[in-house]
């Protein structure tokens, strides 16, 4: 798509801040108005299109994407990202552990079980582990407590749940980011730790690379928009 707009701004407006192009608010796909919750975000959408040349690249504008995911799906669709959300609770990556090789089996229980042991603190979300290839059935209680923590977030907030939590197979590392209990670098490296140490072992191979670069960027991501939310 061609570059339409000259200028780019943000005015406060219903509550909200919008972004303008040509003093012409943005709209999502979905036309509604792309009213975001802080200056601070809607700056930063700002400039993802200020920095666009003479052709648009959608897939550049991360922060204008989330958004406009937010707006157009979140708000509608939030029942049905919960239960999509809460499903991974019940088969957490977290919880599923190799017996060998031995090293691989250590890092696992060095990196993943601070995080599920805080689970059960902050969430009194008790899950159990397995080295198993049988799915573990986890106590109904721990998915109900973490039912409860995604229906606490806002739509914005869920959002970012989604994405961390689709990108490294796990709703705690999720959870964990949102609260600030370990940043977006930590928990790529939690949810890829697996495939990382392969490419130890092994080796690397440029299409492992380029999708583990790919899942990392989306994280990081997700983190920033949060950041900027909380940032006003």
């Amino acid at each position: 798509m061609k570059r339409f707009y000259k200028e780019t701004s943000t005015a406060k407006q219903d509550g909200g801040f919008v972004v303008l192009l040509d003093d012409r608010p943005v709209k999502t796909p979905k036309r509604a108005i792309l009213a975001l919750p802080t200056q601070a975000l809607a700056d930063a959408v700002a400039r993802e299109w200020a920095e666009q040349g003479e052709e648009i690249d959608p897939g550049s504008m991360v922060l204008m994407r989330l958004a406009t995911t937010a707006i157009d799906r979140v708000s509608y669709e939030r029942t049905a990202i919960e239960d999509d959300l809460a499903a991974y609770g019940g088969s957490d990556l977290l919880c599923y552990r190799t017996q060998s090789p031995v090293e691989l089996a250590e890092r696992q229980a060095e990196v993943w079980q601070p995080l599920l042991d805080w689970a059960a603190a902050r969430h009194d979300a008790l899950l159990a582990v397995t080295t198993g290839l049988v799915a573990v059935e986890q106590p109904a209680t721990a998915r109900e407590a973490l039912r409860r923590a995604l229906e606490a977030l806002d739509d914005y907030e869920l959002m970012a749940a989604h994405t961390f939590t689709v990108a490294t197979g796990s709703l705690v590392i999720a959870l964990a980011v949102l609260a600030g209990e370990i940043e977006g670098e930590k928990a790529f490296e939690a949810g890829a730790l697996d495939d990382l140490y392969g490419m130890e072992v092994w080796g690397e191979d440029k299409e492992g690379r380029e999708r583990l670069e790919g899942l990392k960027n989306t994280i990081l991501a997700a983190e920033r928009m949060l950041a900027l939310l909380r940032t006003g």
